[in-house]
C-alpha cells in the first residue's frame, strides 16, 4: 500500500459521451467531477480540452489514425487546433501515476487505443479497434492511498489481452517479474475445466527507464516463443521491452517512434512551442494530460510526492547495489586470500614434496651406490677366493709331484 505522502493522482474518470452532432462528429468524453474538482481541471486531467468546448473525435478521425499507424495515408499533421499552453511545473509521462492517466483512464481510451497499434502495429493480422480497460484508473483509489497496481491491462474486440507498463528502475528480478507477469494475463483466461481455446494472444509492452541489456544496440526488443530456426511454437502474443535509454531519434518516421520520443523528451517541452512531429491530436492530448498535472495544484503536490517517492526508491536502489558491490568486493577479495593461501599452501606442498623427493632420490643414489659397493666387495671377495683355490691348488699340485721328482734324483 502506497503511503499517505505518496498520493499520486487525483482524477475522477468515470465515463460518458453525448450525442453525435449533425456533422457526425462525436464529441469528447466528458468528465463527471467531483465536488472538490473545478469543471476545467478535471477535463484537463483527463486529457480533453481545457474549456467546455468539445474536441472533434469521431469515426473519421479514428480510421484516420489506424490508417496512418498501419502505413496506409501518410503521417501528417493533424489540423485540429491545439488546446495546450505553458505549463506551470514539467511533468514526466514516465512516473507511473502520469503514465496509469494517460493510457489508463477510460476517457483516454483512444490512447492506449493509439499506443498499442503504434507498438504492436506491425506484429497484429489487423489494427485494434476497439479495447476494454480491465483495470482502468480511479482516482478514488489514489485519493485513498489504495493504488497498488500500475499497469494498464485490456482486452480488445478478439479476445487478445495487452498488458502495459513502465519500469524506471531495473532490478535482479526485473526479467522473471515480466515474464511472470505475462504468463499470469496468459493464464487467467481460463479457469479450472475451461478448454484451452479460449486461451487467447496476450501481449505485454513494458517502457523500461534503465538498460536492461546492455549488451544488445537495438532499443526495442519482441520475445516470443521461437526455436533456434524462428520457428514459432504457438503464436500466441509475446513481451515487448523499449528501453527508453537507448532511443535517440531526430526525426520521427513511425507512430512508434512519435510515442517514445513523447515518452522521453514530452517533460523538457514548451507547450506554447511545440514541434512538429507533437502536431496531432493524440500528442496534443497525451500533452493535455501532462498539463493537467502542471497546473492542478493537489495533483502536482501529489506528483512532486511519487517523484520523491521514485527517488527514493532509486537512492535505496543505489545504496543497495553500493552495499552489494561492497560485499562482493569483499567476497572477492577473501576468496583471492583464500586462493593466495591455498596456492602458497600448495607452493609449500610441492617443494615439500620436491625435497622429498630429492630425499628419495639421494636415498636411491645412496642405495646404489651401495649396492655397487657391495657389488664390488663381493667380485673382491670372489676374487680373492679364487686367487685363494688358485694357491691352494697349485701348492696340492706342488705336493703331489714333489716326492716323484725327488725319486727320479736318486
Amino acid at each position: 500500500m502506497i503511503s499517505g505522502a505518496n498520493r499520486i493522482c487525483l482524477l475522477d474518470v468515470s465515463f460518458s459521451r453525448r450525442h453525435v452532432d449533425r456533422d457526425g462528429v462525436a464529441p469528447a468524453n466528458r468528465i463527471r467531477l467531483k465536488k472538490h474538482a473545478p469543471q476545467p481541471e478535471a477535463e484537463a486531467l483527463a486529457g480533453g480540452p481545457h474549456s467546455r468546448q468539445d474536441t472533434p473525435r469521431n469515426a473519421a478521425s479514428q480510421v484516420a489514425s489506424l490508417a496512418r499507424i498501419s502505413g496506409t495515408a501518410p503521417l501528417v499533421a493533424s489540423t485540429t487546433p491545439a488546446y495546450t499552453a505553458a505549463m506551470r511545473h514539467p511533468i514526466d509521462p514516465k512516473v507511473d501515476c502520469v503514465f496509469k492517466a494517460l493510457l489508463g483512464a477510460e476517457s483516454n481510451r483512444d490512447l492506449l487505443l493509439h499506443f498499442l497499434n503504434a507498438i504492436l502495429g506491425a506484429e497484429l493480422p489487423r489494427p485494434i479497434t476497439a479495447v476494454e480497460i480491465q483495470n482502468p484508473y480511479n482516482e478514488k483509489e489514489f485519493l485513498d492511498d489504495k493504488l497498488t497496481v500500475v499497469d494498464v491491462k485490456a482486452r480488445d474486440a478478439t479476445g487478445q489481452m495487452y498488458q502495459v507498463e513502465v519500469q524506471l528502475l531495473n532490478h535482479r528480478d526485473l526479467p522473471a517479474r515480466i515474464l511472470y507477469g505475462w504468463a499470469d494475463l496468459y493464464s487467467a483466461q481460463i479457469k479450472a475445466g475451461e478448454s484451452y481455446r479460449k486461451l487467447r494472444p496476450t501481449y505485454a509492452i513494458w517502457l523500461l527507464g534503465q538498460t536492461l541489456l546492455p549488451d544488445a544496440p537495438e532499443y526495442a526488443h519482441e520475445f516470443r516463443l521461437r526455436d533456434p530456426h524462428g520457428r514459432v511454437f504457438l503464436d500466441h502474443g509475446g513481451i515487448w521491452l523499449l528501453e527508453l535509454s537507448k532511443f535517440a531519434a531526430d526525426a520521427v518516421e513511425t507512430e512508434q517512434q512519435r510515442w517514445l520520443k513523447f515518452f522521453t523528451e514530452a517533460e523538457r517541452l514548451d507547450a506554447d512551442a511545440l514541434p512538429a512531429w507533437m502536431q496531432t491530436q493524440e500528442m496534443r492530448r497525451a500533452m493535455n494530460t501532462l498539463k493537467a498535472f502542471s497546473e492542478k495544484e493537489h495533483a502536482y503536490h501529489a506528483y512532486q510526492a511519487r517523484q520523491d517517492f521514485l527517488r527514493e526508491q532509486q537512492s535505496i536502489q543505489l545504496e543497495f547495489d553500493d552495499l552489494r558491490a561492497e560485499v562482493e568486493q569483499a567476497r572477492a577479495d577473501v576468496e583471492q586470500e583464500r586462493a593466495a593461501k591455498e596456492q602458497e599452501r600448495a607452493a609449500k606442498e610441492q617443494e615439500r614434496a620436491a625435497k622429498e623427493q630429492a630425499q628419495a632420490d639421494a636415498e636411491q643414489e645412496r642405495a646404489a651406490k651401495e649396492q655397487e659397493r657391495a657389488a664390488k666387495e663381493q667380485e673382491r671377495a670372489a676374487k680373492d677366493e679364487a686367487l685363494a683355490e688358485n694357491a691352494r691348488l697349485k701348492r696340492l699340485l706342488a705336493d703331489k709331484s714333489g716326492p716323484s721328482d725327488r725319486g727320479t734324483g736318486q
